[in-house]
């Protein structure tokens, strides 16, 4: 796991640069928080809901990002309100708990705000049972709030704001359809499912820390989309929640909520919460769960009791949502990391056609932005199929299918790159065969999407180019043969039943 974290690549440097960013960016808050005197419990939030800013806000545009930060008190401060006028009722509290989970799942419907503002908003009910808020203290926290986000987006806007120097990722949709086949409203459901399970449950373990097993079963449901995907982000909350319990013990529980050390130590933990995020879930819960005990330990309840009960209710959590993917409009492994995989083979049909446009002579054609989104793409279908090439799947067949699948849409980016260059260069249109080549590509694509297609033949102005080769027209075609055979090779899976290898699990 260590190697994971601190070998993957990183590339322009954005997952150290995140970590050290969210460092200033929460240190600004909690100092700004602190020097305006607000007690320890607001200075905590404000700290809180500045991570929070950093992490969840994930539009692509600088000015996105703003817009969608100025809004997160517009939806957090209502809902932390409700929490603590309901603080008293525990079955009222408990059912607008859940409503605000479903709610705030639902609003992944609207991109990257509806997921931020949806965190932003569940998180500021978490906090208040967290600090056990009641109305009194909401003038207090609400400042803190305001002035945490206000310090943090100086920090993220102003002084250290990199993504101006980048361009913007290609994020794609994700597959679904309407209704209760729509991914988001899926998991709304699922998730109130869930989270009831584990508040029932969680209750019976502790009337005091329930809210750990609801918050367990929350944030397992991010960025899945099948039963296998939940399972295997179960698996590694749970992992990284035993070992950040084990770390805890080692050195938090020892500090006992000393000022320094624990600050100091609250900033390594942020750290690795940004640095591990993108490549390691247990790694990235492993510090989550040390920032908690820290956060304990300044509030003085720190013990190791309380630490096995988190490792507890995080099981609960985890099953919660299990049993919720199972059970309540279940998807399975196979059905989703089809979609993907066919979204994956769209996006390489478009930068086929692309390509064969800037060949023909179209110079305002641009593949790279193609070719960028399937990288993305890909990555997301390595995530669905995380639960078959994982060590611990039992269905060696299948797992071994879908390394061949990994493998196959691996070769079609790196043969995609090589056509990029191909289009890239001016002098390519003049060879025929690449034109062709490309067409071939083409037609193979049509061919997985709607095997009885057939194409039409070759442009009449690729033929009519003809005898006029290009120097490296040789090796390219090797990359371009290359591409078709690795698309005729997903046919199989593609095609395939969910009796087959890569049936649901």
């Amino acid at each position: 796991m260590l190697k994971r974290v601190f070998v993957a690549p990183d590339p322009g440097l954005l997952r150290l640069r995140g970590g050290l960013r969210a460092v200033l960016g929460v240190a600004s808050a909690v100092a700004a928080c602190a020097l305006t005197g607000h007690p320890l419990p607001a200075v905590l939030t404000g700290g809180l809901a500045a991570m929070l800013a950093l992490f969840a806000v994930t539009d692509a545009a600088v000015s996105r990002q703003a817009l969608t930060t100025a809004l997160l008190p517009a939806v957090g401060i209502p809902v932390l309100a409700l929490a603590a006028e309901l603080h008293t009722r525990p079955l009222a509290r408990d059912m607008a708990f859940l409503a605000v989970a479903g709610a705030a799942v639902y609003a992944r419907r609207w991109g990257a705000r509806g997921h931020a503002l949806g965190a932003f908003a569940f998180m500021m009910f978490f906090v208040a049972q967290f600090l056990g808020t009641v109305p009194a203290e909401l003038p207090g926290l609400c400042s803190a709030i305001t002035l945490a986000l206000v310090a943090s987006s100086a920090v993220r806007f102003g002084v250290w704001c990199y993504e101006r120097r980048l361009p913007p990722p290609a994020v794609p949709s994700p597959p679904g359809g309407r209704g209760l086949e729509r991914p988001t409203t899926r998991q709304a459901a699922q998730v109130v499912a869930a989270g009831a399970f584990a508040l029932t449950v969680g209750q019976l373990l502790s009337q005091d820390r329930w809210y750990w097993a609801v918050g367990a079963a929350w944030w397992i449901f991010v960025n899945t989309a099948s039963r296998g995907e939940t399972l295997v982000r179960g698996f590694r909350r749970i992992l990284g929640t035993v070992l950040g319990v084990a770390a805890a013990l080692l050195v938090a529980v020892p500090v006992q909520g000393a000022v320094l050390p624990t600050a100091v130590l609250v900033a390594v933990c942020v750290f690795g919460i940004f640095y591990s995020a993108p490549v390691s879930y247990s790694w990235m819960m492993l510090s989550v769960t040390m920032l908690a005990a820290l956060l304990y330990g300044l509030l003085g309840v720190l013990e190791p009791g309380l630490l096995a009960l988190r490792i507890a209710e995080t099981c609960v959590g985890a099953l919660g949502a299990l049993l919720a993917v199972a059970f309540v409009l279940p998807v399975t492994t196979h059905t989703a990391t089809n979609a993907w995989i066919r979204s994956a083979v769209r996006c390489v049909h478009a930068c086929t056609k692309a390509a064969m446009d800037r060949l023909a002579g179209d110079e305002s054609a641009d593949p790279a932005a193609h070719a960028a989104e399937l990288e993305v793409l890909l990555a997301r279908v390595r995530m669905s199929l995380a639960p078959l090439v994982h060590p611990l799947n039992p269905l060696r067949a299948r797992g071994t299918r879908a390394r061949q699948v990994l493998g196959l849409l691996d070769d079609c980016a790196r043969e995609v790159r090589g056509l990029m260059a191909v289009a890239a260069d001016p002098e390519a249109s003049h060879d025929a065969r690449l034109a062709a080549a490309c067409w071939r590509l083409e037609a193979a694509v049509h061919a997985l999407e709607e095997p009885s297609a057939e194409g039409d033949g070759p442009p009449a102005a690729t033929l009519a180019a003809a005898g006029r080769p290009h120097p490296g027209a040789e090796a390219v075609l090797m990359h371009l043969h290359g591409l078709e055979k690795a698309l005729a090779g997903l046919a199989d899976p593609l095609r395939s039943s969910p009796r087959s290898p890569l049936m649901p699990v």
